[in-house]
């Protein structure tokens, strides 16, 4: 088992990104997740997604076989939940979104070779309306969960300065 896959976060990550690679849909990583590899971090307990809107099918298909409900579905947006565990896609039919997804750089990670969009931050929500999952998830165990899966696509951080006890913050 990777690094990556010792967190339930991470294990989510490689289930979707072998799916969708079973139906041969191109994908990038976008949301809060992929500001990973651009080393800033942002709380997040989803996987969001921009992949081609041709496979929105196939993908809806595989999702529901790996236990996934569809909690919306349009021409431009897929929203899933299994149990806590979300996925969100958007689905690239505008020349925008296509140019985003064909303009992910590939980085390599503990899950493999990974498309992310990179540049300003993609929205992942696509206007759709925002459906929390319920949880009652330990909010420990979920940040070790999303931090193991941020080091498994940034394993290098730049150093920091470290402040001394002496140092003063303006409040």
């Amino acid at each position: 088992m990777s690094v990556a896959a010792a967190s339930r976060l991470g294990r989510q990550i490689e289930e979707v990104i072998a799916s969708l690679s079973k139906v041969d849909a191109r994908f990038a990583l976008i949301g809060g997740l992929a500001l990973a590899p651009h080393k800033v971090i942002r709380a997040t307990q989803d996987i969001d997604l921009l992949t081609d809107c041709e496979k929105a099918e196939d993908i809806d298909r595989e999702l529901v076989a790996l236990g996934y409900q569809c909690l919306h579905r349009s021409p431009d947006a897929g929203n899933y939940l299994r149990g806590d565990e979300r996925v969100d896609f958007i689905y690239a039919s505008r020349p925008a979104a296509r140019g985003l997804l064909s303009n992910a750089t590939a980085i390599q990670t503990a899950f493999g070779e990974v498309r992310v969009v990179s540049g300003q931050p993609f929205a992942a929500d696509g206007g759709v309306t925002h459906v929390p999952a319920v949880t009652s998830r330990d909010p420990f165990e979920a940040l070790d969960d999303l931090m193991t899966v941020i080091e498994a696509l940034c394993p290098v951080w730049p150093n920091r300065e470290i402040f001394s006890s002496t140092d003063r913050f303006l409040i």
